[in-house]
Order: C-alpha cells, then sequence, then structure tokens
C-alpha cells in the first residue's frame, strides 16, 4: 500500500531531510585522504544525534553503523570500518535519519582529493541522472518516465545501471512501496504506476563504469560490481505536491 502524506507530515520529513542533507554537506565537504571510514561514520552519527533525530540504518536489519559508506568499486551498503582513504578515491555517503516520526534518506558521491577525470565523470554523470529524474517527477508522472530519465543518460554517456537495486517509497519507514528502478524494461512497464500528490520516494541511480554485474561480499551487505570497476551513486528523497516535485533532503 502506498501511504499519502498530509502537509503536516510532509513538514515532518522536511525536517528529517534537513539533517540528512547537512550530514551530507559536511561529508562533501570534510571528507579528505587519510581519513577512516569509521571515523566518517562517528562524525555522521553525532551531527545527526546532535539534532534531535536517530540514525536510521544503525540496528537496521542488523546494519551496525549510522551511514553506508561504499568506495570505488563498492555500489552500495559498505560497512563503515578502519579502512584509511587514499587520493583519488571515490566514497559513496549513503545517510538515513528519523526525527518525530519520519525518515528522511540521501546519497552523495565524494571525490577524495584530487581524482581522475575518469571518475570525476562517472560521479558528474550520476549526479545529473538523479537530477533529471527529479524534473519528471509530478502528479500524473510515470515512474517508468523516472527509470527512462537515469536510463538515457547513464547509457547515452557510456555507463551501465545497477538494475539489483532501486528507489522506494518513504515515510514513517525507510523503505515503502512503490519500488522505483533506475531503468525501464517490459517488466517496469507492465507494472508501472502514476504518481499522485502526497507521494513520497527516494530516487537513488547507481552508474557503473563498466558492466551492470555486481555481487554481494561476504559480510552480507557490500555490494560490489563484479568487474572491479567504478560505480557512483546518489540520491534525494522527493515529495509529490500538486506544483510538482520537492526535494526534502536540501538545506
Amino acid at each position: 500500500m502506498i501511504s499519502i502524506k498530509s502537509d503536516v507530515e510532509f513538514e515532518a520529513m522536511r525536517r528529517a531531510g534537513r539533517v540528512v542533507a547537512e550530514v551530507l554537506t559536511w561529508a562533501s565537504a570534510n571528507v579528505r585522504p587519510g581519513m577512516t571510514l569509521a571515523e566518517i561514520d562517528a562524525e555522521v552519527e553525532r551531527i545527526i544525534r546532535s539534532r534531535g533525530a536517530t540514525p536510521e540504518f544503525k540496528g537496521y536489519r542488523g546494519f551496525p553503523a549510522s551511514s553506508c559508506l561504499s568506495v570505488n568499486e563498492q555500489v552500495v551498503h559498505g560497512i563503515p570500518s578502519r579502512r584509511r582513504l587514499v587520493e583519488g578515491d571515490i566514497v559513496g555517503c549513503d545517510v538515513g535519519a528519523r526525527l518525530d516520526g519520519f525518515v528522511g534518506d540521501a546519497a552523495v558521491t565524494i571525490p577524495v582529493g584530487k581524482v581522475s577525470k575518469e571518475a570525476q565523470r562517472l560521479i558528474d554523470t550520476c549526479r545529473e541522472c538523479l537530477d533529471r529524474a527529479v524534473l519528471v517527477c509530478a502528479p500524473g508522472a510515470r515512474l517508468s518516465q523516472i527509470g527512462e530519465a537515469v536510463q538515457s543518460h547513464a547509457e547515452a554517456r557510456g555507463y551501465t545501471l545497477v538494475r539489483e537495486y532501486a528507489g522506494h517509497g518513504i515515510g514513517r519507514k525507510m523503505h515503502e512501496e512503490p519500488s522505483v528502478p533506475n531503468y525501464v524494461d517490459a517488466d517496469v512497464r507492465r507494472h508501472d504506476l502514476g504518481l499522485k500528490p502526497g507521494m513520497a520516494i527516494c530516487i537513488e541511480p547507481m552508474v557503473n563504469q563498466g558492466l551492470a554485474d555486481v555481487r554481494v561480499l561476504e559480510d552480507g551487505w557490500t555490494v560490489v560490481t563484479r568487474d572491479g570497476k567504478l560505480s557512483a551513486h546518489f540520491e534525494h528523497t522527493v515529495a509529490i505536491r500538486g506544483s510538482g516535485a520537492e526535494v526534502l533532503t536540501v538545506l
């Protein structure tokens, strides 16, 4: 069942979304060579709790940290560790925060120091995919249009899209209906859905430099590209309003 939010509920989601945006703004400005993933995660949790929110990821289905930090060939769900970042890495930072009973969820991929032109192009393309997807969101638009916006841009630039994972509805729970794929095929069109005012969704393209194939590591969480090539991930929580889309995970 897809939940329809009231204006009051959307205001609560804005507050949660601002906490997430604050965390990702800090990360984008401060993540640098020499930092460990555990240090980043500790600051993520500190910021979230200092705003009166709780880290939604911590303990979710047993996940052990407050953020998912995915480096280079890691696509999503990377577990923060003592791994130390080095110049040229890229790190996906995915954060969820709960405040006043509602959840905000967003992600960015951050260049660590100076990165290669190829890595920066991948990051830029993934961010552009998200921006293009948000632009098509409006009452009456279809989920397939979101997938098409992401897929057409990524593939035009020579990249592939992860298909095993998708965006999702969000509200009182982090994962609600509907699923929001980043591509279009016959099955997506068969289960297509129109957007309605009051819906809230997370759009989160995962763009690979090489092949689309992924696998999960032995830790049961970390998703990596099978060919070892880079992957980028961006995400926003988006409200569907009568006038169009409102991104909730912004300052």
